[in-house]
């Protein structure tokens, strides 16, 4: 069986401001840099052999804090990036116009060809996500990966995986810095393939910073 791990990346100046991300950059805040600190971690415990992460900098910079913990390198993959906003990206979600929010729902209410002019379909994002997933297979036996990556991407993931359409009314959160696990598992008792075993866990941002306890 093999066990993948899947964080979202830590909160972001632009998190904080309510603006849309997408595929433009936005560096962590000193709240995210400490979640990355807290699930780092965790991830320490866990026996992580590969660090995967998207190749923004956001993500960068939350797998780069947990792979100094788990010892790791990196690996970077554009394939998880989060979706792509098109037109809406930088815009501060409460300045959006009704048109403007109109496109932005289609993307969390269940549209089937929803989309952002100039921007990515969940279908396209499922595509993609999936595909970095499987290539999970290809890795030596005894691996156990860790994929940093966005809310709507890790989200879509997980959904798909347990039989939603990629665009499905959006029903599960997933916060800053939580850690999420999803199995590979051949089985006579079940169906084959990915299971998710735990998804949207924020219990380790619930401690004490790290910086406070070594004052």
């Amino acid at each position: 069986m093999l066990q993948v791990y899947l964080v979202r990346h830590g909160e972001t100046q632009w998190n904080a401001e309510r603006r849309i991300q997408g595929q433009s950059d936005s560096p962590l805040t000193a709240k995210g840099e400490q979640q990355a600190r807290q699930v780092a971690e965790r991830a320490r415990t866990l026996g992580i052999t590969h660090i995967i992460s998207s190749d923004l900098g956001r993500t960068q910079q939350t797998a780069r804090i947990i792979a100094d913990a788990c010892g790791c390198d990196i690996i970077l993959d554009p394939r998880l990036r989060e979706l792509d906003m098109g037109v809406l990206e930088k815009r501060h979600v409460d300045s959006l116009t009704d048109e403007e929010e109109g496109w932005r729902r289609t993307l969390v209410n269940g549209t089937e060809d929803g989309r952002i002019p100039d921007g990515e379909s969940m279908q396209e994002l499922s595509v993609r996500v999936k595909a970095a997933l499987a290539d999970c297979l290809k890795l030596p036996e005894g691996s156990r990966p860790l994929l940093v990556s966005h809310g709507i991407a890790l989200g879509c993931l997980v959904s798909t995986i347990l039989g939603l359409p990629a665009y499905a009314e959006r029903r599960l959160r997933l916060r800053n810095c939580s850690i999420s696990r999803i199995d590979y598992q051949e089985s006579p008792w079940l169906a084959s393939g990915w299971v998710v075993e735990m998804a949207g866990d924020i219990s380790h941002l619930d401690a004490p910073a790290l910086d406070e306890l070594q004052r």
